[in-house]
Formats: C-alpha cells, sequence, structure tokens
C-alpha cells in the first residue's frame, strides 16, 4: 500500500470520496520476498519446458501482429479448447459456450458477484476457506456471510441447511479442494447444498471453486459431473496451478449457457486480450506435458502430510497441492523462524495452522530440516 492510500484509507481528504467500508484496508496479497525456498501461494514449482516457452512465444509473436485490432471478445476458440481439455481430464463433455474465462478465476469470481450479488443480496460460504470471498463480495456491494464447517473442514450437512434457510443467499460460494484446508467436498455434500438452493426464492446460484481440483486424490470426483442436471451450478477452474501459468493470469468456468449469458453481460469489453488468449491456448495444446508434473507434486504431498503426522502433528486430508498443518501456540513464531532460514510457508487458516504450499523434493527437504530445527520435532 502506497503512503498516500494508506493515509486515504484511514482519513480520506476533502473530495476523495472513499467508500466508507474501505477505509483502512489493506490490499489483499501474501508476501513476496526474496527468499530461496517460496513455497507460500500455491504455485507450481515447475516452470514451463524450454519447447513449450518457444510455442507459446510463437504463438504470442503471431498474436503481436494483430495488436492494432481488437481481441475476439467472446474467445470461442479459447473456449472450444478449455472444453476439449476438460472432456480429457474430468470425462465431462461440455460445449463452448458453456465455458467462460477471464483474467484469472478472480476475475471470474467478480464476474459471478457482479451478475447474481448487489446491494440487497446476500453470498454465503463456510469457513476457514478462501480469504477473497468476501472481498468480492465487499467489491460488488454484497452482504457476506460466512457459516463454519465442521471440526474436520467438512460441510455439516445440517449446518448448510439451516444457513441457507436462515440468510437466503443468491449465491453460495464453495471451494473444492478447499483453501487453505485442502479438504475436498464429497458429491453428497455438494448435492445436498444444490438441493437446499433449489429452494431459495428467487434463485440461488451454487459455485464451487476447484482450482485445484487437477490434483484431487484418485476417486474424487469432479463437480463438473453434476452440470448437467444443475443448471444453477457453477465450477470454477483455473490454469495457475497445475498448468504452472500463474503469471499468465487464465482462470475458467463452466456452467449453462444461459448462466454464462449473465456474465457477459457484466464482463468489461474485451476484457481477455489476444496475448492472454493466445498464451492459454498454446498451453492448452501442451497440456499432456504440462499436466506431467502433478503426479509428482501429489505424491511429495502425500509424503509431506505422513511426515508430518509422524511428528506428531495435526494434518487435515488434502486433495490439493499444500498442507495445513498445527497446532502451534505461537505459530507467527514457528513462521518466523522459518524464514530466518530461508523458507517461506503462509501464516493462514484458523488460529495455531500454518500452510506450506508443495515444492520440488530439494524445496521440501528445506522446508522439513527448518521446521525440524524450528519447532523441535
Amino acid at each position: 500500500m502506497t503512503a498516500d492510500l494508506a493515509r486515504a484509507g484511514s482519513d480520506p481528504r476533502p473530495g476523495f470520496p472513499l467508500r466508507p467500508e474501505l477505509r483502512g484496508i489493506e490490499p489483499y496479497g501474501a508476501p513476496q520476498l526474496d527468499v530461496p525456498v517460496l513455497l507460500n501461494v500455491n504455485e507450481n514449482p515447475y516452470p514451463p519446458s524450454d519447447r513449450v516457452v518457444a510455442d507459446i512465444a510463437g504463438a504470442v509473436a503471431e498474436a503481436a501482429r494483430g495488436l492494432n485490432r481488437y481481441p475476439d471478445r467472446d474467445f470461442d476458440a479459447l473456449r472450444a479448447d478449455l472444453a476439449t481439455y476438460l472432456l480429457r481430464e474430468s470425462g465431462v463433455t461440455l460445449r463452448p459456450e458453456q465455458i467462460w474465462a477471464a483474467n484469472g478465476s478472480n476475475e471470474v469470481m467478480l464476474h459471478l458477484l457482479q451478475a447474481f450479488g448487489g446491494p440487497g443480496r446476500t453470498a454465503l460460504s463456510f469457513a476457514p476457506t478462501y480469504s477473497m470471498y468476501p472481498e468480492y463480495a465487499r467489491d460488488t456491494a454484497t452482504a457476506w456471510i460466512a457459516g463454519r464447517r465442521a471440526a474436520d473442514f467438512t460441510l455439516d450437512p445440517d449446518e448448510v441447511v439451516a444457513e441457507i434457510e436462515r440468510h437466503v443467499p443468491s449465491v453460495i460460494l464453495l471451494a473444492s479442494p478447499n483453501n487453505p484446508t485442502g479438504t475436498a467436498l464429497r458429491p453428497a455434500s455438494i448435492a445436498g447444498v444444490l438441493a437446499a438452493a433449489d429452494g431459495v426464492p428467487g434463485g440461488c446460484v451454487v459455485v464451487v471453486d476447484e482450482a485445484y481440483g487437477e490434483f484431487r486424490r484418485a476417486g474424487t470426483p469432479s463437480a463438473l459431473e453434476l452440470l448437467a442436471d444443475h443448471p444453477n451450478l457453477a465450477v470454477s477452474r483455473t490454469m495457475s496451478k497445475a498448468f504452472g501459468l500463474a503469471g499468465a493470469r487464465v482462470g475458467y468456468l463452466a456452467a449453462a449457457p444461459a448462466l454464462i449469458d449473465a456474465l457477459r453481460v457484466v464482463r468489461l469489453p474485451y476484457h481477455l486480450s489476444a496475448v492472454t488468449q493466445a498464451v492459454a491456448r498454446a498451453a492448452l495444446a501442451h497440456s499432456t506435458e504440462l499436466m506431467a508434473q502433478v503426479g509428482s507434486l501429489r505424491a511429495e504431498r502425500d509424503v509431506t502430510v505422513t511426515w508430518l503426522r509422524d511428528r506428531g502433528l495435526t494434518v487435515p486430508d488434502t486433495d490439493a497441492n499444500f498442507v495445513l498443518f498445527g497446532m502451534f501456540d505461537d505459530r507467527h513464531a514457528i513462521w518466523q523462524g522459518l524464514l530466518d532460514r530461508g523458507v517461506l510457508i503462509r501464516e493462514t487458516g484458523p488460529e495455531g495452522w500454518l500452510r506450506v504450499s508443495i515444492g520440488t523434493p530439494a524445496e521440501m527437504a528445506a522446508f522439513k530440516d527448518a521446521l525440524v530445527e524450528v519447532a523441535g520435532l
């Protein structure tokens, strides 16, 4: 935050009418620090290969020849490529008109709240969960309600129904796998939410955020399988994590065509640049190669879970590329101790917990060595 904005957030000058609910608010973002081992923002630690980089560069160069023209604002070719990928990844057949894309899944979520939230409407989720959800609600003047997850971070069916009946939300946001816990929702849990949402007067959109969906364990289905029977369901994905393209900023969503059409109304004109479309399509052409590291990251995750549990720490089951672990009386001291040893993880989630992203074997070895020193394991 700049000094001027910080001052404006706490004490706006005359003529600077900052919205009251934004005063004193810090911008969202995990620490970006220059340390040897970066395991705090759930990135894929493996960069694209030289061959992939060359093809992306070629696609961008070709797109650059037409940068004097606006991009395809409906990005039909990219939507078709994403549908092809999802068929291969999840076995679900989708038409291009069932796909939407934007500048990361963050913008996808913002579009959803712009279309279905707003003043006088409520968005509901269940904490602990992704810390950006209440910010999407705030930015769209949507009321925000966070129910509670069970002790094991799953959803309690009775709690879900009670919260939906109590707050009558127009949007329900569910992360699966959940961030920061890594918990995947069982199909029955999602079905229960959808059934309760069907009873909301005026309608309710259920969003299942599968940003980490490719990392789910064998036998864990995708919510994409439920789309055909639920026109109020939207399933969000991203190319930032499994594809290793966090810097490209491409997120996407699958839903019924009528729901997609509502998002087209609120999106800014030409919101997906020609360069972004070119990068995404070139990467999708190499999806098999880019996904090759997903299996090794899953395996490294499972080894890390076992290692932490063997040392007496509590670790919930995780279907993501990160692990939540605890409990610590002073988690900040543990976080700082790791940072002092060149390892950056995330201080997030309920009090007492920490989260580590899964890195390369060398990075995970550095994390374990540092944690043993700091925590005395």
